[in-house]
């Protein structure tokens, strides 16, 4: 099979597990792509973490045009879903994979999975655990290309996430770490590192766990 995937850019955190998961997969035609310019035709265009639309023209290239995004769909369109999602609480991830559409994140789902954080996991583990759930999606879709389902979304009740800004990292130096340690572990350190402002200073704050 000849397949393309579109990732937005080199520094996103699943750029090197994609160039990794494509070692795995020699027996297809696989390439990587951060613009979509000259990105040819083929079976299957997965759009992975990329953030720009892909018209239908593009599309049209492609037998299947697959998106992976990591909320309950419809519930929880938009931007960084999984970071929201771990800010409201929540411990049970889903994953979906679904058709493009001229409309973000709404096409047919093609299947769910999901996994369970314990509430401890910093970014890194975090990431560990939605790329093995990706990696799972994109094989589904290879092996079961011929005959991959098509559900339509509800439309019934939907709810859309705002994209996040290096704003969103902001931690209050008056509360306590207890308070904000959802916000400290899925921060990204090197895009959307934490950081609060304290005596006309401004620190930026990193974890490890020991």
């Amino acid at each position: 099979m000849k397949i393309s995937i579109l990732c937005s850019s080199k520094i996103h955190p699943i750029y090197y597990p994609l160039k990794k998961w494509i070692k795995t997969h020699t027996m297809h035609n696989i390439k990587l792509f951060t613009e979509i310019t000259n990105i040819g035709n083929g079976d299957i265009l997965f759009l992975i973490s990329f953030d720009k639309i892909v018209k239908s023209e593009i599309r049209d290239k492609f037998k299947k045009t697959l998106v992976i995004h990591a909320s309950d769909l419809p519930i929880g369109r938009g931007w960084s879903p999984h970071i929201w999602q771990i800010l409201e609480g929540k411990n049970k991830i889903t994953v979906t994979l679904f058709e493009a559409a001229d409309k973000v994140d709404s096409g047919n789902i093609c299947k769910q999975l999901s996994f369970n954080l314990e509430g401890h996991e910093l970014f890194d583990e975090i990431n560990s655990k939605l790329f093995s759930t990706e990696f799972k999606l994109m094989n589904f879709a290879i092996e079961n290309f011929q005959n991959l389902p098509s559900i339509p979304q509800s439309k019934v009740k939907t709810s859309v996430y705002p994209k996040r800004t290096p704003d969103d990292s902001k931690l209050d130096p008056q509360k306590t770490i207890a308070e904000q340690f959802n916000l400290i572990r899925t921060a990204d350190e090197n895009r959307y590192p934490c950081f609060f402002n304290f005596k006309k200073h401004r620190y930026r704050l990193s974890v490890r766990k020991c």
